[in-house]
Order: structure tokens, then sequence, then C-alpha cells
């Protein structure tokens, strides 16, 4: 078994706790207001504007090592750079008011979920951030390829209000074969770091969606 099939096994009940999230069944039937895909986005923001500067925090703490390691993040800072201004031109898209998102506060689960990566690669394993990659990365996949025609859909908006999902839209393979060709090199120590923050980050990033949806429905979340 490859260790990405590993990551995939080891943290499948995090990741279909996540899914399980009361949000994604409203995104799929449609039940999505303009007003909670802005929400939703600028939660985006507030955590897609660290990912940079994680990385580079990333690599920063890496010992020598591990310099192959901090050589791909170079490659992954050279792909992600700006895509946080991506989200605010979807909000103002929307009917937001980007520069108000810009300058605001991150609801209090982003806060933490950022506040914990930040934590993990300064008091911890730098290497269990990609395990925080994989979860941002896999389920904002799944929500684009399951949800987006429905979200557009439902909301009548321009195309141009949805460059963050669409961007996740088709799985990219060149991405995917990247990430696993990254966590096949690492030492087992280092993957061993990836799959218990995976299932830390499960759990964190949908606290994030839970807080939404409740926010938007009033109702209990699970």
């Amino acid at each position: 078994m490859s260790f990405y099939d590993r990551l995939q096994t080891e943290t499948a009940a995090e990741r279909a706790q996540l899914l399980s999230q009361p949000l994604f069944a409203a995104a799929l039937e449609g039940r999505v207001t303009v007003p909670l895909y802005i929400a939703f986005l600028t939660q985006a923001y507030h955590h897609v504007k660290h990912t940079v500067p994680l990385m580079m925090a990333c690599g920063a703490r890496l010992n020598d090592d591990r310099e192959w390691m901090r050589g791909k993040i170079t490659e992954y800072i050279e792909e992600e750079y700006g895509h946080h201004e991506w989200v605010l031109n979807d909000i103002a898209a929307s009917g937001g008011d980007a520069e108000l998102v810009r300058h605001g506060q991150p609801s209090f689960e982003t806060e933490m979920m950022v506040a914990y990566a930040y934590d993990l690669i300064q008091r911890g394993n730098p290497a269990g951030f990609f395990g925080m990659v994989h979860v941002l990365e896999g389920t904002s996949t799944a929500l684009a390829t399951q949800a987006a025609g429905q979200i557009a859909t439902a909301l009548q908006l321009p195309k141009k209000a949805f460059s963050y999902l669409n961007s996740h839209g088709a799985l990219d393979l060149e991405h995917v074969d990247f990430f696993c060709e990254l966590v096949e090199q690492m030492t087992p120590r280092d993957q061993q770091a990836v799959i218990d923050a995976a299932k830390r980050f499960y759990r964190l990033y949908g606290a994030i969606f839970g807080e939404l949806y409740q926010r938007h429905f009033g109702q209990e979340t699970h």
C-alpha cells in the first residue's frame, strides 16, 4: 500500500464525519443562499491567505536532512501565491464587500484552525503541515466536484464568482501526483505526523462548516 492510500484509509472516519456536515447536504440540494456563499468565501479567505506564510514557516523549521522537502515547498508556494485574492474577487463578484472582508476578522473556528497550523509547525513536527494541505485540498475538490454546479444554479451569479471553487473542480492529477511524491519520500516519523495532523484538521475544518450552517440555518449541527 502506498503511503497516500494509507493516509486515505487511516483518516477515512474523520473525512466521513466532515463530509456528513449538513452544509454539504444543503449545497447538494441547492439550498445555498448568496449571503451563505459569501460567508463561506469569507472564511475561505481568512485561511487561504495563510497558506503561503504557513509554507514559509514550515520551510524555515525544516532541518538540513529535509532540504529536499524545502525545495518542494518552494514549488507549492509558486503555485499557491495569490489565491487569497481570487477569493476576494469572488466575494466582489457575488455582491459582497471584498475590502471589508480583507480587513475583517475570521470566525472563532477559522482562527483556531489557523492558529493550530502555526502551532504545529513551531511546536511540533513541521512536516505535519502537509496534513492540513491534504484536508483543505481534498475537501475543496470534493465540494467543488459534488456541489459547485448546484450552487451556481441556485445562486444565479456570474461565472467569475466561482474562481475559487472552480479552481478545485476538476481533479488535478498532476497536483495529486506531486503531493503523493512528496509524502512518499518522507520518513515514517514524518508520515505519521501527516496522518495525525490530517485527523485533527478534518475536525477543525469541519467546525468551520458547522458554524456556517448553524449561523445561517439556525439548527443544531453534529
